[in-house]
């Protein structure tokens, strides 16, 4: 990978201004006691450091976060070059940082460089503290290398409808990235061809339709032939919003006797008929965004976001399930009171049909034998570490929810 590199300018006479009206109080903002020794009475030394960590940080990719400039120390090592060495407890733990210190008249100039190239999910589970910490909850199915695709579990996936065709690929897909063994891809009889042709990983099953591109309760018992073996599922991904589709769900999600991720026009659907969610089986993983949320919990999407993590746990216990509350900062909560908040956000996210992905992703985790919870938390973060790699590597718009797919295989490889 490339190298990181950063650069900073710093004026030093407004550094030394800022010394001159603060004293010791604004030099310890930025400075260790060691440093402050070294420095003594000279601003170019201190804005060469103010600049020499302004270069670091700026060396660091976004969405990793930047160490604060007094866990960062740079004393000149035996050669007289500034020697760069950083608090146990940051994201720069165990890397080399190369630093240039220079001035020219008023200003001292610096260049950072990480030849390590950190990376976002490079910081991930590396076990010291802050972001960089693996969320409560998160564990890898495990990959026995006798294994076949038996071994992995097989998910089923009801999605799609006109026009929406692309939500039954992502989430298929999406399971499918998760390493689960066999993928089968529910849809209606006229929108078949498109996804046997899209889906050639997957198997793709048709179901008799009550209109063109939906599938209703009539469908019902063609749907359960469909479901009948399967270790996990995935339920709404662009199912559509008919009546009929709704009787449809309700009818089949007490019929199916393995854990189910009900997404998007699933829970949409369920939101008209809010009293049933309790007496669901808990093995249930609801995936709302907030709009979806407040429609399943009788409130405005704005309530919802004020207390994302207490309203998330609320519900969570009320219906005795495991709520996925996404968003900037997703939080995912059990029915015995088990919360987390996943820290990453990234605008890299933010295009139509992550969430498709999402929900397949933990589709494919449950259908490997994680428990609802850890299959949520697991998925999550594994989602966001994508993103945020793809972040690093297309930038912050233009990432695209198929973008995620390739992505999420090597996330996985890394952190085991």
């Amino acid at each position: 990978m490339t190298p990181r590199v950063g650069v900073d300018v710093a004026a030093i006479p407004r550094i030394a201004e800022a010394q001159r009206r603060f004293g010791d109080r604004f030099l310890r903002k930025f400075l260790s006691d060691r440093e402050i020794a070294y420095c003594g009475d000279s601003p170019e030394r201190w804005a060469g450091r103010w600049a020499a960590k302004e270069a670091i940080g700026k060396a660091m990719p976004s969405g990793v976060p930047r160490p604060r400039m007094r866990d960062v120390e740079i004393l000149p090592s035996d050669d007289g070059r500034p020697h760069v060495r950083v608090a146990p407890s940051t994201t720069l733990t165990g890397r080399t940082v190369d630093v240039s210190i220079a001035h020219d008249g008023h200003f001292a100039v610096a260049v950072a460089v990480i030849p390590d190239a950190i990376t976002p999910s490079s910081l991930v589970g590396d076990g010291r503290g802050g972001q960089s910490e693996l969320p409560d909850g998160f564990r890898l199915p495990t990959r026995p290398r006798d294994g076949h695709k038996g071994t992995f579990g097989t998910v089923v996936v009801l999605a799609g409808s006109q026009g929406f065709t692309g939500a039954a690929y992502l989430a298929s897909m999406g399971a499918a990235r998760s390493g689960a063994g066999i993928v089968r891809l529910l849809v209606a009889q006229s929108i078949y061809p498109i996804l046997a042709e899209k889906c050639t990983e997957v198997i793709v099953g048709p179901v008799p339709e009550i209109s063109p591109g939906v599938i209703g309760r009539a469908s019902l018992s063609g749907v359960l032939r469909g479901f009948a073996g399967a270790d996990a599922g995935v339920i709404g991904p662009g199912i559509g919003r008919d009546m009929s589709t709704r009787r449809l769900i309700e009818d089949l999600i007490p019929r199916v006797a393995a854990p189910v991720v009900l997404d998007a026009d699933a829970l949409n659907l369920l939101s008209e008929h809010r009293s049933i969610l309790p007496r669901l089986s808990p093995q249930i993983v609801l995936t709302p965004h907030p709009a979806e949320f407040g429609r399943l919990a009788g409130l405005e999407t704005s309530v919802v976001q004020q207390d994302r993590r207490g309203i998330a746990s609320r519900f969570a216990k009320q219906w005795n399930k495991v709520v996925v509350l996404k968003g900037a900062g997703t939080v995912i909560a059990a029915p015995d009171g088990r919360v987390t908040q996943n820290p990453i956000a990234t605008p890299a996210l933010a295009s139509g049909g992550t969430g498709d992905v999402l929900a397949g992703l933990i589709g494919g985790l449950l259908a490997q034998k994680l428990p609802p919870f850890e299959a949520a938390v697991t998925g999550v973060h594994l989602h966001g570490v994508a993103g945020l790699d793809l972040e690093a590597s297309l930038g912050l718009a233009g990432v695209l929810a198929s973008d995620l797919l390739p992505e999420i295989p090597r996330v996985m490889e890394r952190l085991r």
